[in-house]
C-alpha cells in the first residue's frame, strides 16, 4: 500500500509539474496558445454546415483569441457514436484537449488510468465564472454542481457537468387523427393505450382508406436505444415501493434490466410484438433518422421519443407527416401509468454533459480558461441566440429562437445555421437556453419551435408531469468496476433487448435467465457488487 501511495504520489508531483509548465506557457508565451475542442459531428443533412469550421467556430474563435489570446480549432465526433470514438481517440492518444461525453463511466475510467487532469484547485480561480454559473446542487444540498463528480475520499475532481435548463425527457406521441377516425378517446391508462392500439391494427383498412396511407404500423421504435423510449413504458412496471438504495445499485450501464418488476415491462413489450403492435422491421433501424421517414409518410400510429422531437427543424417530424397528410396530427399523451395509477416518468438531472481535459492536453491552463469563458453570459448568450433577424426575433418581449435560421434570412447567411437546438454542442457549460431568468428562458423555449407556444407548452408539461428525477448518489470511493465493461455490456444489453421483444411468448421466461445470466457473467453483477459496497450509509 505504501508502494502504491508513492506511486500515485509521484504522478501527483508530476502532473503538477506538467501543469505548471503549461500554465508558464500559456500566459507568458506572447503568441496564441493552440487549443482543440470536440464538437459533435451531426451530420450535414437539412443545410446543417461542418460543426468544424462555420460561422458560429469563426465568432467563437476571432472572440476568444482576442480576450483569452487562445486559438482555438475544432475536432468532430460522430454524436450518435460519440462514447465509442473517443474511447478510439484516447487510445491512439489523440484526444481534444477539451472533451466531453454523456458516458460518465468511461470519464471514470481514464480518471483510473491516469488519463485526465485534475480540477478541484482551479473550481474557485481559473473556473470561477462556471462555478458561478452552475452554482449550487438541488439534488446533493451543500455542494455546488461543479462538484458533482467529486471523489469524496480525496476531494479529486475530474470533470464538471453542464446545466440544464429544461429537465423534460420523453413522451408517448399518438396520431390524434386515427383517435378521431376511430371514436376513441385519448388514453389516460397503460391498458387504455394497449386498447388504442389493438384498434389501429384492426381497423387498418379503414384508417388507410381515410388517410391515404398503404400500410399501418400500430407502434414503431428504432432498434438501438430500446431501453429510450419504450423504457418509458418497460419502467411504469418496476416495484413502486423499491427503495431509491436498490434502485442504484441494480441501474447497470443507465439499464434498468436487474430492478424488480423490470421485467414485466420487458414482457408487455414482448406481448406487444407478438400482437402485431410492433412493427416487424424495428431491429432494421438504428436510430430516429431511419424511423422518422415512415413516421413522415403517415404509416405510424403511435410512438416514444424525446418531448420535441416533431417539432424541431429544419426536416422536423410533424411538418413531413403534415406535408404528406395535411389532415393528420399528433398530440403528446400522459398515459402509461404504475401500479399507483400515477403516469410517474423519469425526468433529466439538472446536471448535463460533462466536459473533461486529457492528460495529453499541452495548455490545461487554457483548456480550463475554456471552459470558463463559456460560461460568461455574453459569450453563451449571443451563442445560443445568435444575430437578431436571421437566428431570432423578438416578440412582445420574448425571444423566439428560429428552429430553421432560414425561414429568417437569405440564402448568403446560411452559415449561421444551429447545427444543434440552441448550439447546446457549442455551449458547453449548459444543455438548453438559458436567459437572465428562468421565466424569460421558459417562454422563450416554447417561443423557439414553428408551431403555436402552447403546442410546445402541453408538450413539455406532459413530459414533467409526475416526473422522477435521475437518482443521484455520490458513492464513498469512485465507481472504477463499470468503465472498463462499459461498452461490453451495452452492446449485450442491445442483443438481450432485441431478443426479449422477439422471441415467443413461452420462451420468454427461460431467454430471460439466459440472457441475463450471461449479463450478469459479463460484468453486470461486478457492478452491482461495488455499487452495494460504495453505497453511502
Amino acid at each position: 500500500m505504501k508502494r502504491i501511495g508513492m506511486i500515485v504520489l509521484m504522478f501527483s508531483l508530476a502532473s503538477m509539474v506538467l501543469f505548471a509548465g503549461a500554465r508558464q506557457q500559456s500566459q507568458g508565451s506572447s503568441g496564441p496558445v493552440k487549443l482543440t475542442v470536440e464538437i459533435f459531428d451531426r451530420g450535414t443533412d437539412g443545410g446543417k454546415t461542418d460543426p468544424t469550421k462555420n460561422k458560429w467556430t469563426e465568432w467563437i474563435h476571432d472572440k476568444l483569441l482576442k480576450e483569452e489570446n487562445i486559438d482555438v480549432s475544432f475536432v468532430a465526433v460522430p454524436r450518435w457514436t460519440e462514447a465509442e470514438a473517443l474511447v478510439n481517440l484516447f487510445a491512439s492518444n489523440s484526444a481534444p484537449d477539451v472533451c466531453y461525453t454523456y458516458a460518465n463511466d468511461n470519464i471514470q475510467n481514464w480518471a483510473d488510468q491516469g488519463g485526465l487532469f485534475e480540477l478541484a484547485p482551479y473550481i474557485n480561480t481559473t473556473l470561477k465564472d462556471l462555478n458561478s454559473f452552475l452554482g449550487p446542487d438541488a439534488a446533493i444540498p451543500g455542494k455546488q454542481m461543479i462538484e458533482r463528480t467529486v471523489d469524496l475520499s480525496t476531494g479529486q475532481i475530474y470533470s464538471v457537468p453542464a446545466r440544464r435548463m429544461n429537465l423534460a425527457r420523453t413522451v408517448v406521441w399518438m396520431r390524434e387523427d386515427w383517435l378521431n377516425i376511430l371514436g376513441i378517446p385519448v388514453p389516460k391508462t397503460t391498458q387504455e393505450y394497449y386498447n388504442a392500439l389493438i384498434a389501429f391494427r384492426d381497423n387498418a383498412s379503414r384508417l388507410m382508406s381515410a388517410t391515404g396511407v398503404n400500410r399501418i404500423i400500430p407502434f414503431i421504435t428504432d432498434g438501438d436505444r430500446l431501453d429510450w423510449g419504450p423504457g418509458l413504458v418497460m419502467d411504469s412496471f418496476i416495484d413502486v415501493n423499491i427503495s431509491d438504495k436498490e434502485r442504484w445499485i441494480n441501474s447497470v450501464a443507465e439499464r434498468n434490466l436487474l430492478i424488480p418488476g423490470y421485467k414485466e415491462g420487458v414482457r408487455f413489450m414482448n406481448k406487444m410484438y407478438n400482437e402485431n403492435l410492433i412493427d416487424r422491421d424495428f431491429p432494421l433501424y438504428k436510430t430516429g433518422d431511419d424511423t422518422a421517414p415512415i413516421i413522415k409518410s403517415g404509416a405510424a400510429g403511435s410512438w416514444i421519443g424525446d418531448w420535441d422531437t416533431i417539432y424541431r427543424e429544419p426536416n422536423g417530424t410533424l411538418s413531413g407527416l403534415k406535408a404528406n397528410i395535411p389532415s393528420a396530427n399528433v398530440i403528446p399523451v400522459d398515459c402509461i401509468t404504475d401500479a399507483n395509477g400515477k403516469t410517474t416518468k423519469g425526468i433529466y438531472d439538472a446536471a448535463g454533459i460533462f466536459s473533461f481535459i486529457p492528460l495529453s492536453c499541452k495548455n490545461p491552463d487554457a483548456a480550463m480558461r475554456y471552459l470558463n469563458w463559456m460560461a460568461k453570459y455574453e459569450n453563451y448568450h449571443f451563442i445560443q441566440t445568435g444575430l437578431e433577424g436571421v437566428n431570432h426575433t423578438i416578440e412582445n418581449g420574448v425571444v423566439k429562437v428560429a428552429a430553421d435560421p432560414k425561414t429568417l434570412n437569405s440564402a448568403n447567411d446560411q452559415g449561421w445555421m444551429m447545427n444543434s437546438n440552441q448550439n447546446i454542442d457549442y455551449t458547453l457549460a449548459m444543455n438548453g437556453l438559458f436567459l437572465e431568468t428562468q421565466e424569460a428562458s421558459i417562454r422563450a423555449l416554447a417561443a423557439g419551435y414553428s408551431f403555436p407556444a402552447d403546442v410546445i407548452q402541453r408538450a413539455y408539461n406532459v413530459a414533467l408531469a409526475n416526473g422522477r428525477p435521475a437518482l443521484v448518489v455520490q458513492p464513498t470511493s469512485p465507481l472504477t468496476v463499470a468503465g472498463p465493461l462499459g461498452q461490453t455490456l451495452v452492446d449485450k444489453a442491445k442483443v438481450i433487448y432485441s431478443e426479449l421483444f422477439r422471441c415467443a411468448p413461452a420462451q420468454f421466461d427461460s431467454r430471460w435467465d439466459a440472457l441475463l445470466a450471461d449479463w450478469r457473467a459479463s460484468g453486470a453483477q461486478a457492478v452491482i457488487d461495488e455499487r452495494r459496497a460504495k453505497f453511502p450509509n
